[in-house]
C-alpha cells in the first residue's frame, strides 16, 4: 500500500512539474508529459516499464499483420503513410518532431484510436506505458 502512495506522490509531483514549466516557459517540453503519464500508466503494475517493451510491441504484428510499423514505418524520423487511407503521418519521434508528445489529449487520442485501429482494442496501461516510454526516447 505505501508503494502506490509513493507512485502517486511522484505522479503528482512530476504533473505539477509539467505545469510550472509550461508557466514559467511558455513551452510543453515532451519529456515531462510522457513521463508524467508513463508513471500514471505505470501504477500498480511491476515490473518497471522499459523502453525494449515498448520497442517491442511497436513492431510486433497482430494475427492480421498489422504493427504500429504499418503506418509508422520502421523509422521514427521519417514520414509515415496510413495504410488504408494513405494519408501521410509526420515524423513520431520527439528529436526531429518537436510537436510530438507534447499535449496529453493528443497522446491520449491518438493511442486510443491507434490501438483500436492495429490491435482491434484499446491498448492496456501496460502496453501503452511501455509505448510511450519508447516514443519519448526517440
Amino acid at each position: 500500500m505505501r508503494n502506490i502512495f509513493q507512485r502517486l506522490a511522484a505522479i503528482a509531483l512530476s504533473a505539477v512539474a509539467a505545469t510550472t514549466l509550461v508557466v514559467l516557459t511558455g513551452s510543453v517540453v515532451a519529456s515531462e508529459i510522457s513521463d508524467a503519464m508513463v508513471a500514471e500508466f505505470q501504477v500498480g503494475i511491476e515490473p518497471a516499464f522499459t523502453a525494449q517493451q515498448g520497442r517491442d510491441l511497436w513492431h510486433n504484428k497482430t494475427a492480421e499483420g498489422r504493427s504500429c510499423t504499418s503506418c509508422h514505418g520502421d523509422s521514427l524520423k521519417r514520414i509515415g503513410r496510413h495504410e488504408k487511407t494513405a494519408k501521410l503521418i509526420e515524423p513520431m519521434a520527439p528529436s526531429v518532431n518537436s510537436e510530438r508528445l507534447t499535449s496529453r489529449k493528443k497522446i491520449n487520442k491518438w493511442l486510443l484510436r491507434n490501438c483500436k485501429w492495429t490491435y482491434r482494442r484499446e491498448c492496456t496501461a501496460a502496453e501503452k506505458g511501455p509505448i510511450l516510454l519508447w516514443l519519448s526516447q526517440q
